[in-house]
């Protein structure tokens, strides 16, 4: 075949056409480097999503906005699959049971679900079915996970030669998909391929294989992944297990809010048999904020303690000096006995804690795991006369744990920048030679609001980037805190585009509110604040001022008066001078400058123009001060926005109400007496004026805006 090619190739009066489904074989790249070829790539064949559209209009298919958007997210504009579509559609709109389809999208997702059925089947008869039984066996073993590399193909088959059967796989077609050595089946194959799986295999092969690849996840620290599998393969011991093993770590690396779920499921028997899920359990509560409950949980391991001996004592009397020191909803109060204790039984080797860190995966120790304001006050005191008993009771996070302390203690007293300085590099040194990220970000968030103080964001930004990129190769766990912290400094700087990003990834804090979130919920409330929806920031405000007195999180609290002062008064109420002279007060108390500075032109026109009480004066020049030189910085910095006049004309109007009333395009259409194509106009109009992307949205937006 190689010498054929070869010939015809050579031949200046032949056109020489090569159709093939995956990409060039190893065996004619010789001949693709020696002649120029012209690939034409599958992408280039598909549709774009006019093309899409007018091949449903030459159907005479009308779908809704959300089918239709539906469809381009499963299709990604494949031909074969548009072509289905419109078959069905047509079939359903038009065949003899379209009469008693009275309900347009539950005709259509219908539709869509009898499409989906329909390309497995293709795919099983005329791509998985020409395959050798080999190849086609493993692939379908490794349809039970969403991607895989080498390493996890060999644990998942128990096969030596994953990499040779990879290389067929991708000879064989173009349904392998790699990224940087990580594969995936495109979806609707390894959906048929997982279907076939099931079909002639029976349920203890295919439970093996979900076990193997639970195993490959738990070694590498993929927790919700783990679990998943496990469950799927019904292995509660490996569920129990591994929720021990998880619990074992502090309260953000333990991941207790992702996984409350198997949590819950376990019977109050089986935890009562382990001292660590009893702590678990304790903890779990704790963070959804039932006290009572974590409370509860607290007494059953003081008895479970009380009736142990030995080894299962002293682990039993762990969990509970661990839950002293870590519970977030004790605060810190009285906290500095409980470390005390906690060291002295750690010498003497009656106890020994589980891994413990102050950050809480946020870039902060005195606002991190737990609040340590009331510290703050005697932050040189403590760190000479505890010190040493930290250092023992954290183990390697308390290596840099007293020189990061005092460093944000001093920071945000606004102390000597130098000094603060070189606490901060001191501690950055601590914490990357113990291997410790989460205080290495608390050192990068320092130094960085250091820049910032100075008026020089870029190299604070410079310092955020470089340290999320070493972050996504050793502690992934923080990414979503130093991305927020990016949009953060992206508002300083007005990088709207970045604020835009950022706010597709922000957290939903009407879909559950997670107090793990707390982070990111205060970045989203200044966007909310930036963009002039002072109602939501209010209403999630309100909410974490909720958190941070039930929890005992001071300066969650102040900052969050702070807050919520600026988004009352944009909003014209007059209650804004009260939540403002909340903050000030206890921010005056701990002697806390950066939390008011910080906010720059935000926060300065409110302190100039209400009547508050300072009882300190050194500390209100201070603060005006520093405000003053942070407004002069980043004058643009959380400024009200002038929102120009929106208006509709009355078309788009009608339109946008009867969108608001839940009518589909069609149905609109059809009351207005206009053609779909001319609703579809108007939609996308609005959607610019608006700046939105969908229906929901639009309307949304228009109800802000009162247009509605």
């Amino acid at each position: 075949m190689y010498c054929l090619l070869d010939s015809l190739m050579g031949q200046k009066n032949v056109w020489l056409i090569l159709i093939a489904r995956c990409q060039i074989p190893r065996w004619l790249m010789p001949l693709y480097i020696r002649y120029v070829f012209c690939v034409v790539e599958e992408k280039d064949l598909y549709f774009t999503i006019e093309d899409q559209e007018n091949y449903f209009d030459a159907w005479d298919v009308h779908m809704t906005e959300e089918t239709t958007e539906r469809i381009w997210r499963m299709g990604e504009g494949l031909p074969l699959f548009v072509k289905m579509v419109a078959m069905e559609m047509y079939r359903g709109a038009y065949g003899q049971n379209s009469a008693m389809n009275s309900d347009q999208e539950q005709l259509e997702l219908r539709c869509l679900q009898q499409v989906a059925r329909n390309m497995w089947d293709y795919l099983d008869a005329y791509v998985c079915g020409q395959w050798d039984e080999e190849l086609r066996g493993f692939l379908e073993q490794m349809s039970v996970v969403d991607t895989f590399d080498c390493r996890m193909a060999r644990m998942i088959t128990g096969r030596n030669d994953v990499e040779q059967m990879i290389i067929r796989a991708v000879e064989t077609g173009n349904f392998l998909m790699e990224e940087a050595g990580v594969y995936s089946l495109r979806p609707p194959l390894g959906k048929t391929l997982l279907r076939r799986l099931k079909r002639v295999r029976d349920e203890a092969f295919i439970e093996n294989l979900y076990y193997n690849a639970g195993r490959f996840y738990e070694q590498e620290g993929q927790v919700l992944k783990a679990l998943e599998m496990y469950e799927r393969c019904q292995d509660k011991a490996d569920i129990s297990r591994f929720l021990i093993h998880s619990a074992k770590k502090d309260s953000s690396a333990g991941h207790y809010f992702e996984l409350r779920r198997y949590y819950m499921n376990l019977r109050e028997d089986e935890i009562k048999q382990s001292a660590v899920l009893i702590m678990g359990m304790s903890m779990l509560h704790s963070i959804l904020m039932n006290e009572e409950e974590s409370e509860r949980w607290y007494q059953i391991l003081e008895e479970y303690e009380g009736e142990q001996t030995g080894s299962a004592k002293k682990e039993a009397r762990s969990m509970l000096f661990y839950l002293d020191i870590g519970l977030p909803h004790r605060g810190s109060q009285g906290l500095e006995d409980v470390i005390k204790s906690a060291a002295s039984l750690i010498k003497e080797r009656k106890i020994a804690l589980p891994e413990f860190s102050v950050t809480g995966s946020m870039p902060s120790q005195m606002n991190g795991g737990k609040d340590f304001c009331q510290w703050s006050k005697k932050d040189k005191e403590l760190a000479s006369g505890m010190g040493r008993v930290v250092e023992v009771v954290l183990g390697k996070y308390g290596k840099a744990a007293v020189n990061l302390a005092l460093a944000e203690s001093f920071f945000e007293k606004g102390s000597d920048n130098y000094g603060t300085a070189a606490l901060a590099e001191r501690g950055r040194i601590q914490a990357e030679t113990a291997g410790r990220p989460e205080q290495t970000f608390v050192a990068v968030n320092i130094l960085a609001h250091l820049s910032l103080l100075n008026g020089h964001a870029e190299d604070g930004v410079d310092m955020l980037e470089s340290f999320e990129r070493r972050a996504k190769e050793g502690a992934p766990d923080l990414l979503a805190n130093i991305r927020a912290l990016r949009c953060r400094f992206a508002l300083y700087r007005g990088r709207k585009k970045e604020i835009q990003e950022w706010q597709k990834e922000a957290p939903d804090e009407n879909e559950e509110f997670c107090v793990m979130e707390r982070f990111r919920y205060l970045t989203k409330a200044r966007i909310y604040i930036h963009n002039g929806r002072y109602g939501q920031a209010i209403g999630l405000l309100h909410r974490l001022l909720y958190y941070a007195q039930t929890m005992h999180r001071t300066y969650i609290e102040m900052e969050s008066h702070m807050l919520l002062a600026i988004a009352l008064e944009r909003s014209g109420s007059s209650a804004w001078q009260e939540e403002l002279q909340k903050c000030v007060a206890m921010a005056e108390e701990y002697h806390f400058v950066r939390l008011l500075s910080r906010e720059g032109c935000g926060i300065l026109k409110l302190l100039k123009s209400g009547t508050f009480q300072w009882e300190d004066k050194v500390y209100r020049r201070q603060v005006m001060e520093e405000c003053g030189r942070m407004a002069a910085f980043y004058p643009s910095y959380l400024k009200a926005q002038t929102k120009q006049k929106i208006t509709l004309s009355p078309n788009a109007l009608k339109v946008l109400r009867l969108q608001a009333e839940g009518y589909s395009t069609e149905k609109i259409a059809k009351i207005l007496g206009i053609t779909v194509s001319t609703v579809k106009y108007h939609s996308h109009e609005t959607y610019k004026k608006l700046g939105v992307t969908s229906k929901a949205a639009a309307v949304n937006e228009a109800r802000n805006w009162k247009l509605l």
